[in-house]
């Protein structure tokens, strides 16, 4: 390890040999995306493309990440390197922060503005029989909707969720002083106490899921306040499911004997992604459960 941060402090910057895994990636992009669309169109081939690509994609994943720990760990990354995987992992933050801008943007545009504004007298042409300009709006009558659905409250799972996901944070942190202390047992301990919280997240939501529709008839399809709850909801759980698995791997690493004080940005990075969707959980417990 001694000579490994040796090499780290030369003010070099490593360039890699040409490697296979931006073709597999590639490859597994097309025939994930092809085979999704085909699929739910009803194409035979498309369940047998979609499965295809993950596979690749997998194998993809683990090659080139593991190629990159492997560079990292021999000591081959100095400063410069260092710092090009921070602007990146920070940009790649940015690009999550805008693209759940864009769902919230949705939500504050349909709440505020479009569903006041087809209340007004000059649109009621347009408006279907019973239309309400209360928020939750549920669009039209279907018969699948025969029923009105219940707004999910805030208080309850949400609530818990909330909780859950705070507490967290504060293990990641304990996780992470422990690693800067050179404490590897509270390092490993935080670490689990936060990906087992992850876990038990994801589990309620589901739950939760559950219960919107067997118990409060709300369901994707129930208006707009129906799309954009399972929208932005949905969306947080999966990329609170990527970030565990992004901890487990750090998990496996800490146990396997790497990062040290000095050296160990893929444990930041995941902690960084990992304190973002706290944060976008509360923006969302707040403006999609509570207000």
């Amino acid at each position: 390890m001694s000579q490994a941060t040796t090499t780290r402090s030369f003010d070099h910057y490593f360039v890699p040999e040409p490697s296979k895994y931006p073709i597999f990636g590639s490859v597994a992009l097309l025939l994930f995306g092809s085979g999704a669309a085909m699929w739910l169109n009803k194409v035979e081939a498309g369940p047998w493309m979609f499965f295809a690509g993950l596979a690749i994609l997998i194998y993809m994943l683990f090659g080139w990440f593991g190629q990159v720990v492997r560079e990292s760990e021999s000591g081959l990354y100095g400063q410069r390197v260092d710092a090009s995987f921070r602007w990146s992992m920070g940009w790649f933050i940015f690009s999550e922060v805008m693209f759940f801008a864009a769902f919230f943007g949705a939500l504050f545009y349909a709440r505020v503005l479009s569903v006041p504004w087809l209340a007004s007298g000059d649109n009621e042409a347009l408006l279907w029989q019973g239309f309400s300009s209360a928020w939750p709006s549920s669009g039209p009558y279907t018969p699948s909707r025969a029923d009105p659905f219940t707004p999910m409250g805030a208080w309850g799972i949400p609530a818990i969720n909330t909780l859950i996901l705070l507490t967290s944070g504060v293990t990641l942190t304990f996780a992470h002083y422990g690693l800067l202390a050179g404490k590897r047992g509270r390092l490993t301990l935080g670490l689990a106490a936060t990906i087992l919280l992850g876990g038990v997240f994801i589990g309620l939501q589901a739950y939760e899921y559950v219960h919107a529709y067997a118990e409060l008839n709300l369901r994707l399809d129930s208006g707009i306040y129906g799309s954009t709850f399972f929208l932005l909801t949905g969306f947080h759980g999966l990329h609170v499911t990527i970030g565990a698995i992004m901890l487990t791997v750090m998990l496996f690493r800490v146990l396997a004997g790497h990062f040290s004080a000095q050296h160990h940005f893929g444990f930041e990075a995941a902690a960084w992604y990992w304190h973002f969707v706290d944060v976008v959980w509360l923006i969302l417990f707040v403006v999609v459960y509570w207000l």
